[in-house]
């Protein structure tokens, strides 16, 4: 399959399994999980091609099991068979140290006030490193670090899926601990931000 139409192709099974299943009426279980065959009558696609998608699926979203396919996370909340529990069962308990979410500059000051929410998805997508190619944009202005000690101390448990995008319902403002500016734009902000966030949003001595 050649890159373009690899491309299409995965941007296409993305959709489906984490936007589109409830409109096109797909079969889908509450983690996700749909038949391997509906998706390749759906789309299209011989066997062969859909596997080949998943191979080479740069952030490892896509994942099989049998006779089965899913996007193991990113799902949109409404009009989608998926719940946001059998999602959590389906991953397992984060276990490691600070993790990130990146966002734009229009975004800091709504943070600061309400924490970091889902909108649309089921959950809050965070990165468990600052140079990780999963859990954030491609192109972010500021990244939030996150700690998880504050995160279960406020009964906001987080999870990791098997890509290893690490997920929570919500990030409390308090929960957040350091703003780094990583765009020219941010960085005239910065001061300014770790105002917004008081002693939470201050990049901790080193």
């Amino acid at each position: 399959m050649n890159p373009e139409t690899l491309t299409r192709k995965s941007k296409k099974l993305s959709w489906l399994l984490r936007h589109g299943a409830g409109e096109e009426g797909l079969p889908m279980d509450p983690a996700g999980w749909v038949p391997i065959t509906e998706v390749l009558t759906r789309l299209r696609l011989a066997r062969g091609q859909l596997d080949e998608v998943v191979r080479r699926n740069t952030k490892r979203r896509l994942q099989v099991d049998g006779d089965r396919i899913r996007c193991c996370q990113g799902h949109s909340l409404d009009g989608m068979p998926v719940t946001r529990s059998a999602l959590e069962a389906s991953w397992v308990a984060w276990g490691g140290g600070t993790v990130w979410h990146g966002t734009s500059v229009d975004a800091v000051a709504p943070i600061a006030r309400g924490g970091i929410v889902p909108g649309r998805r089921t959950h809050v997508h965070l990165a468990p490193a600052l140079s990780s190619v999963v859990g954030k944009r491609a192109a972010v202005h500021v990244m939030l670090a996150v700690d998880p000690a504050r995160m279960a101390a406020a009964g906001e448990p987080l999870w990791a899926a098997p890509n290893g995008v690490v997920l929570a319902r919500r990030v409390p403002p308090d929960c957040i601990t350091e703003l780094r500016p990583m765009t020219r734009r941010a960085k005239a902000r910065a001061e300014e931000w770790r105002g917004l966030f008081g002693h939470s949003g201050q990049r901790p001595p080193t």
